[in-house]
């Protein structure tokens, strides 16, 4: 890290004519169609519905999103526990952190317009809340199931759990909330964590967040695969999937709000020079098939962010709808999503659809005979 640290810094001190830009606002995306020829076919709901969590296959919901009665707090239903601890960017040997100076981005590389350079990224501390709940159930000394999530603290998540587990609609399980480490895109710390196509990420997870959550709150958290989820919106959902791509040992479980599986990744990796748009592109048609669950959604109205690459590689809808046939034509089970009356990270879609995402992603699980948990 030190080696890629100094060479932020050495980045960050070339001039390049025009490679530093302030951001243009993002421009109002369009409402698409979901029956559009080129999108998948998906089968039309009643409006206010919600597919079976039972079901694979791609759903068309809206225009009206009503909240789940899951999503409202019951009198009778035993809340979690909700605890949070901080971590710093010096107590990190895998993200010792970076930023994008305030007011600028980049430009896009004249020798490859899916490229873009960034000269205003360099080192700089940050600070991070971890979120962690612990569902009423427990019991002491058991090995909890449990889900990662992006861009914490996820109220919503915890919310739902809690109905969820009170039903015996998904197991007893955990939740870790990571919120990130500042920023956004391309040259932010967030967007290094979330966008990079790597296993990094869930190695910081795995040697810097779970530990300390079972030595802090006395857990014992699974270290089976099909006991361990993740999930996002936005960048944190393309980062839910690439955990679990590059890491299937540790996670078979992944849930997306508008993920950003687009061309977004920085630094540009000749691996993946499209950043998460290869998922779609590249990996999942071309790739062996993992053993992923996966539930997916995005909005009509959702990001069409083109900034400076007009590489046609940054229509959130596009990407998602590409997503869902691919996963399709690999005999992935998944479930997508699209949105009517809805933006990107729709709260009101959220609200209306996490529980039965949550039992979705879970559906398969089967709870193991006691002693035998690992």
């Amino acid at each position: 890290m030190r080696l890629f640290a100094s060479c932020l810094s050495l980045l960050a001190s070339v001039s390049l004519p025009g490679a530093v830009r302030a951001q243009a606002p993002r421009p109002t995306p369009p409402t698409r169609n979901p029956l559009n020829s080129t999108y998948v076919p998906g089968k039309e709901l009643p409006d206010a519905t919600t597919p079976s969590p039972t079901l694979d296959g791609n759903y068309i919901l809206g225009p009206t999103h009503p909240s789940a009665p899951e999503m409202t707090p019951a009198a009778l239903v035993p809340r979690g526990s909700i605890s949070t601890f901080t971590l710093t960017s010096s107590e990190s040997a895998l993200y010792p952190g970076i930023a994008r100076d305030a007011g600028t981005f980049g430009t896009a590389d004249p020798s490859d317009p899916a490229r873009l350079i960034i000269t205003t990224s360099h080192p700089a501390p940050y600070t991070r809340r971890v979120t962690v709940y612990l569902p009423a159930q427990r019991v002491s000394g058991a090995v909890l199931p449990f889900i990662v999530g992006a861009d914490g603290p996820d109220p919503a998540l915890f919310t739902a759990l809690d109905s969820l587990i009170a039903d015996r609609r998904i197991p007893i399980m955990a939740a870790i909330s990571i919120s990130n480490g500042s920023g956004d895109a391309q040259g932010s710390e967030r967007g290094l964590e979330y966008d990079t196509m790597s296993g990094r990420y869930a190695e910081f997870v795995e040697t810097e967040i779970l530990p300390r959550v079972e030595r802090e709150y006395n857990v014992k958290l699974s270290r089976d695969p099909e006991a361990r989820a993740t999930m996002g919106g936005s960048s944190g959902g393309s980062c839910a999937l690439i955990m679990a791509w590059y890491h299937p040992e540790l996670y078979h479980r992944v849930l997306t709000y508008s993920g950003t599986f687009v061309n977004q990744q920085w630094p540009f990796n000749a691996q993946s020079p499209h950043g998460a748009w290869e998922f779609h592109e590249h990996l999942i048609p071309a790739g062996s098939i993992k053993p992923l669950r996966i539930w997916m959604e995005v909005g009509d109205r959702d990001l069409l962010n083109p900034n400076v690459l007009h590489d046609n590689m940054h229509d959130w809808a596009v990407a998602n709808e590409n997503m869902a046939r691919v996963l399709a034509a690999k005999h992935y089970h998944y479930q997508f999503v699209f949105a009517r009356n809805a933006g990107h990270t729709d709260r009101a879609v959220k609200q209306q659809t996490l529980p039965e995402a949550l039992e979705y992603i879970w559906r398969t699980y089967r709870t193991p005979v006691l002693g035998t948990l690992k």
